[in-house]
Protein backbone atom coordinates (compact mmCIF):
# COMPACT_ATOMS: atom_id res chain seq x y z
CA UNK A 1 0.00 0.00 0.00
CA UNK A 2 1.34 3.42 -0.98
CA UNK A 3 1.93 5.72 1.95
CA UNK A 4 -0.68 8.47 2.10
CA UNK A 5 0.20 12.12 2.59
CA UNK A 6 -1.24 13.79 5.72
CA UNK A 7 -3.94 15.50 3.65
CA UNK A 8 -4.91 12.22 1.96
CA UNK A 9 -5.15 10.55 5.36
CA UNK A 10 -7.30 13.40 6.75
CA UNK A 11 -9.54 13.27 3.68
CA UNK A 12 -9.97 9.48 3.92
CA UNK A 13 -10.92 9.71 7.57
CA UNK A 14 -13.37 12.55 6.90
CA UNK A 15 -15.06 10.58 4.10
CA UNK A 16 -15.71 7.75 6.54
CA UNK A 17 -16.61 9.92 9.54
CA UNK A 18 -19.31 11.90 7.73
CA UNK A 19 -20.43 9.16 5.26
CA UNK A 20 -19.25 11.11 2.23
CA UNK A 21 -19.39 9.43 -1.16
CA UNK A 22 -17.38 11.75 -3.41
CA UNK A 23 -14.72 14.43 -3.04
CA UNK A 24 -13.43 16.92 -5.59
CA UNK A 25 -10.36 19.10 -4.91
CA UNK A 26 -11.28 22.78 -5.25
CA UNK A 27 -8.33 24.79 -3.98
CA UNK A 28 -5.13 24.75 -2.01
CA UNK A 29 -4.39 27.99 -0.16
CA UNK A 30 -1.45 28.86 2.10
CA UNK A 31 -3.73 27.90 5.00
CA UNK A 32 -5.81 24.91 3.91
CA UNK A 33 -6.93 22.36 1.35
CA UNK A 34 -10.56 22.69 0.26
CA UNK A 35 -12.71 19.94 -1.26
CA UNK A 36 -16.27 19.85 -2.50
CA UNK A 37 -17.89 16.71 -1.15
CA UNK A 38 -21.15 14.84 -1.66
CA UNK A 39 -23.30 12.48 0.35
CA UNK A 40 -24.97 9.89 -1.89
CA UNK A 41 -24.80 12.08 -4.99
CA UNK A 42 -26.59 15.01 -3.39
CA UNK A 43 -26.12 17.53 -0.60
CA UNK A 44 -22.98 19.32 -1.72
CA UNK A 45 -20.82 20.43 1.20
CA UNK A 46 -17.31 21.77 1.75
CA UNK A 47 -14.47 20.05 3.52
CA UNK A 48 -11.64 22.25 4.74
CA UNK A 49 -8.45 20.62 6.00
CA UNK A 50 -6.21 23.06 7.84
CA UNK A 51 -2.45 23.13 7.32
CA UNK A 52 -0.46 22.54 10.52
CA UNK A 53 1.40 25.85 10.28
CA UNK A 54 -1.83 27.82 10.79
CA UNK A 55 -3.99 25.27 12.57
CA UNK A 56 -4.16 27.22 15.84
CA UNK A 57 -5.35 30.51 14.32
CA UNK A 58 -7.57 28.90 11.69
CA UNK A 59 -9.00 26.49 14.25
CA UNK A 60 -9.94 29.45 16.46
CA UNK A 61 -11.71 31.06 13.51
CA UNK A 62 -13.50 27.85 12.57
CA UNK A 63 -14.80 27.40 16.11
CA UNK A 64 -16.14 30.96 16.01
CA UNK A 65 -17.77 30.19 12.65
CA UNK A 66 -19.43 27.19 14.27
CA UNK A 67 -20.56 29.39 17.21
CA UNK A 68 -22.25 31.82 14.76
CA UNK A 69 -24.71 29.01 14.01
CA UNK A 70 -25.21 29.99 10.38
CA UNK A 71 -26.57 33.45 11.24
CA UNK A 72 -24.72 35.90 8.98
CA UNK A 73 -22.08 33.28 8.24
CA UNK A 74 -21.53 29.96 6.52
CA UNK A 75 -22.81 27.02 8.59
CA UNK A 76 -20.31 24.61 10.12
CA UNK A 77 -21.92 21.17 10.36
CA UNK A 78 -19.16 19.53 12.37
CA UNK A 79 -15.46 19.72 13.17
CA UNK A 80 -12.91 17.07 14.04
CA UNK A 81 -9.32 18.04 14.74
CA UNK A 82 -8.11 20.18 11.86
CA UNK A 83 -10.94 19.16 9.50
CA UNK A 84 -14.07 21.29 9.09
CA UNK A 85 -17.25 19.95 7.45
CA UNK A 86 -19.36 22.92 6.37
CA UNK A 87 -21.87 24.51 4.05
CA UNK A 88 -20.90 24.75 0.38
CA UNK A 89 -21.15 28.30 -0.99
CA UNK A 90 -20.45 28.76 -4.69
CA UNK A 91 -21.81 32.27 -5.20
CA UNK A 92 -19.61 35.23 -6.01
CA UNK A 93 -18.07 37.48 -3.39
CA UNK A 94 -19.34 40.90 -2.34
CA UNK A 95 -16.21 42.29 -3.96
CA UNK A 96 -17.73 41.67 -7.40
CA UNK A 97 -20.57 44.24 -7.28
CA UNK A 98 -18.30 46.74 -5.53
CA UNK A 99 -15.62 46.44 -8.22
CA UNK A 100 -18.45 46.96 -10.74
CA UNK A 101 -19.16 50.36 -9.13
CA UNK A 102 -21.92 49.48 -6.62
CA UNK A 103 -20.03 50.44 -3.49
CA UNK A 104 -22.92 51.81 -1.43
CA UNK A 105 -24.84 48.58 -2.07
CA UNK A 106 -21.81 46.62 -0.89
CA UNK A 107 -21.41 48.69 2.27
CA UNK A 108 -25.11 48.26 3.14
CA UNK A 109 -24.67 44.48 2.72
CA UNK A 110 -21.59 44.48 4.97
CA UNK A 111 -23.49 46.41 7.66
CA UNK A 112 -26.23 43.78 7.53
CA UNK A 113 -23.71 40.93 7.84
CA UNK A 114 -21.95 42.61 10.79
CA UNK A 115 -25.28 43.20 12.55
CA UNK A 116 -26.05 39.47 12.20
CA UNK A 117 -22.60 38.39 13.42
CA UNK A 118 -22.72 40.73 16.41
CA UNK A 119 -26.11 39.52 17.66
CA UNK A 120 -25.99 38.00 21.16
CA UNK A 121 -25.93 34.20 21.13
CA UNK A 122 -26.38 31.42 23.61
CA UNK A 123 -23.70 28.85 24.28
CA UNK A 124 -20.14 28.92 25.52
CA UNK A 125 -17.77 31.14 23.59
CA UNK A 126 -14.80 29.51 21.91
CA UNK A 127 -11.32 30.60 22.92
CA UNK A 128 -10.67 33.90 21.12
CA UNK A 129 -7.60 36.07 20.65
CA UNK A 130 -7.67 39.47 22.43
CA UNK A 131 -7.68 42.36 19.94
CA UNK A 132 -4.78 44.02 21.81
CA UNK A 133 -2.66 40.94 21.14
CA UNK A 134 -3.56 41.06 17.44
CA UNK A 135 -2.20 44.62 17.31
CA UNK A 136 1.16 43.79 18.90
CA UNK A 137 3.01 43.76 15.54
CA UNK A 138 2.00 47.42 15.04
CA UNK A 139 3.53 48.43 18.36
CA UNK A 140 6.61 46.21 17.92
CA UNK A 141 7.50 47.43 14.42
CA UNK A 142 10.63 49.55 14.08
CA UNK A 143 9.50 52.79 12.45
CA UNK A 144 12.62 52.63 10.26
CA UNK A 145 11.00 49.69 8.42
CA UNK A 146 8.54 52.22 7.00
CA UNK A 147 9.39 54.44 4.03
CA UNK A 148 10.91 57.69 5.28
CA UNK A 149 8.01 59.78 3.94
CA UNK A 150 5.40 57.62 5.68
CA UNK A 151 6.83 57.42 9.20
CA UNK A 152 4.59 60.20 10.47
CA UNK A 153 1.58 58.18 9.23
CA UNK A 154 2.79 55.16 11.18
CA UNK A 155 3.27 57.24 14.34
CA UNK A 156 -0.18 58.82 14.09
CA UNK A 157 -1.95 55.50 13.46
CA UNK A 158 -0.11 53.75 16.30
CA UNK A 159 -1.04 56.63 18.60
CA UNK A 160 -4.71 56.33 17.64
CA UNK A 161 -4.61 52.58 18.29
CA UNK A 162 -3.19 53.16 21.79
CA UNK A 163 -5.87 55.75 22.48
CA UNK A 164 -8.60 53.32 21.38
CA UNK A 165 -7.25 50.61 23.67
CA UNK A 166 -7.08 53.12 26.54
CA UNK A 167 -10.82 53.76 26.16
CA UNK A 168 -12.25 50.26 26.25
CA UNK A 169 -15.77 49.39 25.16
CA UNK A 170 -17.86 46.24 25.23
CA UNK A 171 -15.78 43.16 24.39
CA UNK A 172 -17.57 40.89 21.93
CA UNK A 173 -16.59 38.08 19.53
CA UNK A 174 -15.25 39.61 16.32
CA UNK A 175 -14.84 38.13 12.86
CA UNK A 176 -11.52 39.97 12.69
CA UNK A 177 -11.03 39.84 8.90
CA UNK A 178 -14.31 41.04 7.47
CA UNK A 179 -13.78 42.37 3.97
CA UNK A 180 -15.74 42.17 0.73
CA UNK A 181 -14.10 38.99 -0.56
CA UNK A 182 -14.73 37.14 2.71
CA UNK A 183 -18.47 37.56 2.17
CA UNK A 184 -20.13 35.17 -0.30
CA UNK A 185 -23.49 35.14 -2.04
CA UNK A 186 -25.87 32.31 -1.17
CA UNK A 187 -29.57 31.45 -1.30
CA UNK A 188 -29.61 32.65 2.34
CA UNK A 189 -28.19 36.06 1.43
CA UNK A 190 -24.64 37.34 1.97
CA UNK A 191 -22.64 35.14 4.38
CA UNK A 192 -19.25 35.64 6.00
CA UNK A 193 -16.46 33.06 5.85
CA UNK A 194 -12.94 32.72 7.28
CA UNK A 195 -13.12 34.60 10.59
CA UNK A 196 -9.96 35.04 12.66
CA UNK A 197 -11.66 34.65 16.03
CA UNK A 198 -10.90 37.85 17.96
CA UNK A 199 -12.36 39.38 21.12
CA UNK A 200 -12.65 43.14 21.28
CA UNK A 201 -14.39 46.40 20.35
CA UNK A 202 -17.38 45.86 18.01
CA UNK A 203 -16.33 48.87 15.90
CA UNK A 204 -13.11 47.10 14.88
CA UNK A 205 -15.02 44.68 12.65
CA UNK A 206 -15.66 47.47 10.12
CA UNK A 207 -11.96 48.41 9.83
CA UNK A 208 -11.05 46.11 6.94
CA UNK A 209 -13.90 47.49 4.84
CA UNK A 210 -11.99 50.78 4.47
CA UNK A 211 -8.94 49.26 2.73
CA UNK A 212 -10.85 46.85 0.46
CA UNK A 213 -11.76 45.32 -1.92
CA UNK A 214 -8.59 44.43 -3.80
CA UNK A 215 -8.38 45.03 -7.56
CA UNK A 216 -10.69 48.03 -7.33
CA UNK A 217 -8.29 50.77 -8.39
CA UNK A 218 -7.99 53.53 -5.81
CA UNK A 219 -11.60 53.23 -4.65
CA UNK A 220 -10.68 52.65 -0.97
CA UNK A 221 -8.40 55.69 -0.94
CA UNK A 222 -11.06 58.06 -2.33
CA UNK A 223 -12.11 60.52 0.44
CA UNK A 224 -15.69 60.53 -0.88
CA UNK A 225 -15.87 56.73 -0.66
CA UNK A 226 -14.39 56.79 2.86
CA UNK A 227 -17.03 59.32 3.94
CA UNK A 228 -19.89 57.43 2.28
CA UNK A 229 -18.82 54.14 3.86
CA UNK A 230 -18.52 55.76 7.28
CA UNK A 231 -21.98 57.33 6.89
CA UNK A 232 -23.66 54.03 5.99
CA UNK A 233 -21.88 51.95 8.64
CA UNK A 234 -22.43 54.43 11.48
CA UNK A 235 -26.11 54.89 10.59
CA UNK A 236 -26.87 51.18 10.23
CA UNK A 237 -24.74 49.81 13.08
CA UNK A 238 -24.89 52.77 15.48
CA UNK A 239 -21.16 52.54 16.18
CA UNK A 240 -19.37 55.88 16.77
CA UNK A 241 -18.11 57.26 13.47
CA UNK A 242 -14.83 58.53 14.92
CA UNK A 243 -14.10 55.22 16.61
CA UNK A 244 -14.74 53.28 13.39
CA UNK A 245 -12.44 55.58 11.41
CA UNK A 246 -9.81 55.35 14.15
CA UNK A 247 -9.84 51.57 13.91
CA UNK A 248 -9.74 51.79 10.11
CA UNK A 249 -6.57 53.91 10.22
CA UNK A 250 -4.99 51.74 12.91
CA UNK A 251 -5.80 48.57 10.99
CA UNK A 252 -4.39 50.00 7.74
CA UNK A 253 -1.11 50.64 9.57
CA UNK A 254 -1.19 47.16 11.15
CA UNK A 255 -1.75 45.63 7.70
CA UNK A 256 1.20 47.63 6.38
CA UNK A 257 3.37 46.24 9.21
CA UNK A 258 2.33 42.69 8.30
CA UNK A 259 3.12 43.34 4.63
CA UNK A 260 6.49 44.95 5.38
CA UNK A 261 7.41 41.94 7.52
CA UNK A 262 6.52 39.71 4.53
CA UNK A 263 8.44 42.02 2.15
CA UNK A 264 5.27 42.91 0.25
CA UNK A 265 4.57 46.37 -1.21
CA UNK A 266 2.41 48.74 0.86
CA UNK A 267 1.62 51.26 -1.90
CA UNK A 268 -2.15 50.72 -1.72
CA UNK A 269 -2.23 51.04 2.07
CA UNK A 270 -0.14 54.22 1.91
CA UNK A 271 -2.69 55.65 -0.53
CA UNK A 272 -5.51 54.99 1.98
CA UNK A 273 -3.87 55.92 5.26
CA UNK A 274 -3.56 59.73 4.89
CA UNK A 275 -7.22 60.00 3.89
CA UNK A 276 -8.35 57.71 6.71
CA UNK A 277 -6.40 59.85 9.19
CA UNK A 278 -7.94 62.99 7.72
CA UNK A 279 -11.44 61.51 7.99
CA UNK A 280 -10.70 60.52 11.60
CA UNK A 281 -9.59 64.09 12.39
CA UNK A 282 -12.77 65.51 10.89
CA UNK A 283 -15.16 63.05 12.58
Amino acid sequence: MVNQSPVETALSRAMIRWSLTKSTPVAETPRSWIFRVEQNGRNFAALKILKPVVAEEEGRGSRLLQWYGGIGAATVFDMHGDTIFMEWLDGGTLGDPVRAGRDDEGTIAIASVIASLHRPREGDLPDLRPLRERFQPLFDTDVRAWPHTARDLYARAAGIALKLFDRPTAQIPLHGDLHHDNILSSDRGWLAIDPKGVLGDPAYDVANVFINPVRAGNMAADPHRIAARADILSQRLDYPRKRMLGWAAAHAALSACWDLADEKPITGLLACLPNLLSAYDQA
